[in-house]
């Protein structure tokens, strides 16, 4: 069913530039009715017709005004959660607490997986301009939108909020629920030193991800605090990923100075290496130490358990909702926008030990 759509209604929103219907026709080319069933039918339009149409909606900023009344209600009931990877188990755990901070605020949620890439503009123009979300949770630090697209959101008062990481530069301006990955890597890092290891190695996430960034600088910063060298090639990518770490360990375990301990930016990575240090004949923690990030719900089964950074995944989950539900009630320009820091705590098991003579 296609709804109604007026040229013009100054009324919609006093902050907002009168943008028409016929303004985004002319800009993209098409007519009004066109620009229609885009928001309306979009199954109905060609692609490439479609994609110049949300571009000159997120030029222009226009808002349907069926979408202006709802945000004006204060109500779709609806929030999209973006987040990198649904499998993640980190993530799993975090949607948990999203969840039930939802169901208690009376909200639906939408998730949108970007599979560890950014969004383009078209498929984020495509999701705001026909999903009519009250809000989105933002699960990365890198901004899926582009700063065009945040620029044109702002004008529409959609409120966004980050989770999980430390804001970059575009996201400012955004509240974020976080802990100090900084500081959390340094406590990893310096807890294999206190077991007298010095020959550690890192295996890290993503070059864009600022998280990564962070752990590896806190890492880099214990290590230089103990004096300790960091040998070339003992800080290898693993992509976030089970296979990543298995390769990034057979390079680690290669090198001539093999290390006795190593550190992994996530769990996930950590187990990997578990892996294939066992399958080149190694034990954990007899030959090779190895200490993981974030205590998902398989690091206390793993074999040997696995020593890692835990960090209150539900806690930030359930923050980081009722942060936005602030938001959406009281208004994007209200608030405090400064970082919320949650603690992080250091979980001990057996996968650490004192290096063998």
């Amino acid at each position: 069913m296609t709804g109604r759509l007026n040229d013009t209604d100054p009324q919609e929103d006093d902050d907002l530039p009168d943008v028409s219907i016929k303004v985004v026709a002319e800009i993209a080319g098409v007519s009004i009715a066109t620009v229609s069933r885009c928001i309306n039918n979009p199954e109905k339009v060609s692609e490439q017709t479609r994609l110049k149409v949300q571009q000159a909606i997120l030029e222009t900023g226009y808002s349907p005004n069926t979408l202006a009344q709802s945000f004006r209600r204060g109500r779709t009931n609806l929030i999209m959660v973006v987040l990198p990877s649904i499998g993640d188990p980190f993530f799993t755990a975090v949607m948990h607490g999203i969840r039930a901070a939802a169901k208690e605020k009376g909200y639906s949620i939408l998730i949108e997986e970007t599979q560890h890439n950014t969004m383009t503009a078209d498929e984020i123009g495509a999701l705001l301009v026909s999903r009519q979300t009250d809000g989105i949770i933002l699960l990365a630090s890198m901004s899926p939108f582009g700063t065009k697209i945040l620029s044109a959101q702002s004008r529409r008062r959609l409120p966004i909020v980050v989770g999980c990481e430390k804001i970059s530069s575009d996201l400012a301006d955004l509240p974020s629920v976080h802990i100090d990955n900084v500081a959390a890597a340094k406590d990893a890092t310096n807890y294999l030193i206190a077991q007298g290891h010095e020959r550690i190695a890192m295996i890290y996430g993503q070059e864009s991800s600022l998280l990564t960034r962070d752990r590896e600088f806190g890492y880099r910063d214990a290590m230089k605090t103990a004096n300790l060298e960091i040998r070339d090639g003992w800080v290898a990518a693993g992509q976030l990923s089970i296979s990543g770490a298995r390769q990034a360990t057979r390079e680690l375990l290669g090198n001539t100075d093999r290390p006795t301990a190593i550190f992994c930016a996530n769990d996930e990575m950590a187990i990997g290496c578990l892996h294939e240090i066992k399958a080149a004949g190694l034990t954990v923690p007899g030959d090779v130490s190895v200490i993981g990030f974030d205590d998902i719900r398989y690091a206390e089964v793993t074999d040997p358990p696995l020593t890692t950074i835990g960090q209150p995944a539900e806690e930030i989950g359930e923050r980081v909702m009722y942060r936005l539900c602030r938001r959406i009630e009281e208004g994007r320009g209200s608030g405090n926008n400064q970082a919320q820091i949650v603690p992080h705590k250091l979980v001990i098991r057996q996968s650490v030990a004192k290096p063998s003579s």
